[in-house]
């Protein structure tokens, strides 16, 4: 039996605070505080090397349920889609023309945020339903 109970996400990215602020208005996440003995991230990226800064942002679930996010900042830019995605579960419990209207709301709150929407998907009428989309550093995810 496995004795891991936890995981974290690991997203590579250009702009590790922007992606993080973000994911915590689409998630409802938080950026956690800062390390003990700074009043403020901004203040400890200011104490470490110049090309640290902003190497690695994290956000995470506040009722402590949910993974952890971390961004990390790589040269490289996005090349092809996603191995791995997040799916944005908001639709769940709900079916028929109810759930498509509250995909379609989270949808256009996201685009909002600045993320875009490529398509919807029908699978067994509308209650499979999903909508991809992509996130302001065009990183593929699911709202379902």
């Amino acid at each position: 039996m496995a004795s891991i109970k936890e995981f974290q996400v690991t997203i590579d990215c250009a702009d590790p605070h922007r992606l993080a602020a973000f994911w915590c208005e689409v998630l409802g996440y938080v950026i956690p505080p800062p390390p003990e003995g700074f009043a403020s991230w901004d203040a400890f990226l200011a104490s470490g090397p110049s090309e640290d800064e902003t190497r690695y942002f994290a956000c995470v679930d506040p009722n402590g349920v949910g993974p952890r996010v971390l961004f990390q900042r790589v040269p490289e830019g996005k090349a092809v889609k996603n191995r791995v995605h997040l799916d944005v579960r908001a639709g769940t419990g709900l079916v028929g023309e109810e759930r498509l209207a509250v995909l379609q709301a989270e949808c256009d709150r996201l685009v909002a945020l600045g993320a875009t929407c490529l398509k919807v998907l029908y699978a067994d009428g509308v209650n499979e339903s999903c909508i991809n989309m992509q996130d302001i550093e065009g990183n593929e995810f699911c709202l379902d």
